[in-house]
């Protein structure tokens, strides 16, 4: 018999120890429900909502007045101005609001003078109002050229590959007596140029080299017949040197 209160005691005992323990866990775990229970709580979750809402607006507001201020995705397209008269296209350019400024000039042969060449910013660019197109126009004359040091410090072979590599054009050579392909001048429109001289790149030149044949060796060759004497007798010939 009392062996079973004994029983009936410890049960007990075991059961109010289980019950403290689980009603410590409970008061845990609503402590933390609280804790969570504070940050999705409605009020803070609109306050996020409101400041993401402002967010958005200020971004969206600054953008639009940047656009606004810059005129972006706005702006007046260039046209191409490519072998346009350069009068023609500062008259066009001015219609509108736009200016052109001549920064360089080219030459191309087979164009007008004053002829626009290259453009900056190129056509189909989009620019605000009183930007300035930036052009290179053809030249109303032909480049003029300086004569490289060749004139009698050359041979013919190396004055050819140095004038084409310049970009002058060549004629015919003319050949006078003197050392074989030794440049000894240079002609340009029937006048003797020289080491330096500027010539326009569109005459021919004219080199002036030697044949092969020294005036020694043609004075070896000269010599004077004298004829024969009454007395049967000949006369020395005589070598003229001259």
């Amino acid at each position: 018999m009392h062996k079973m209160v004994w029983f009936w005691v410890i049960i007990c005992i075991f059961v109010a120890k289980m019950q403290n323990d689980c009603s410590k866990e409970c008061i845990e775990v609503m402590k933390i429900k609280n804790f969570f229970a504070k940050f999705v709580s409605p009020f803070l979750l609109l306050n996020l909502l409101a400041m993401f809402i402002v967010v958005l607006v200020l971004l969206f507001g600054i953008n639009y007045q940047l656009e606004a201020y810059t005129h972006h995705g706005e702006g007046i397209e260039i046209p191409n101005l490519y072998g346009m008269d350069v009068d023609e296209a500062a008259d066009k350019l001015q219609a509108m609001n736009l200016s052109v400024e001549v920064t360089d000039t080219g030459y191309v042969k087979t164009m007008d003078a004053n002829c626009i060449l290259v453009q900056m910013p190129g056509a189909g660019t989009k620019v605000k109002e009183g930007r300035t197109v930036y052009v290179t126009i053809n030249s109303t004359t032909s480049p003029r050229l300086k004569i490289p040091d060749i004139i009698d410090n050359s041979s013919y072979r190396e004055a050819q590959a140095r004038l084409t590599a310049v970009g002058f054009l060549l004629g015919e050579p003319k050949v006078i007596d003197g050392e074989r392909d030794w440049v000894y001048g240079l002609i340009v429109d029937g006048r003797d140029m020289h080491n330096g001289d500027m010539v326009s790149i569109e005459s021919p030149l004219t080199l002036v080299i030697g044949n092969g044949t020294t005036e020694d060796e043609d004075a070896d060759d000269m010599v004077l017949d004298v004829p024969e004497t009454e007395g049967g007798e000949e006369d020395e010939f005589y070598e003229i040197v001259e």
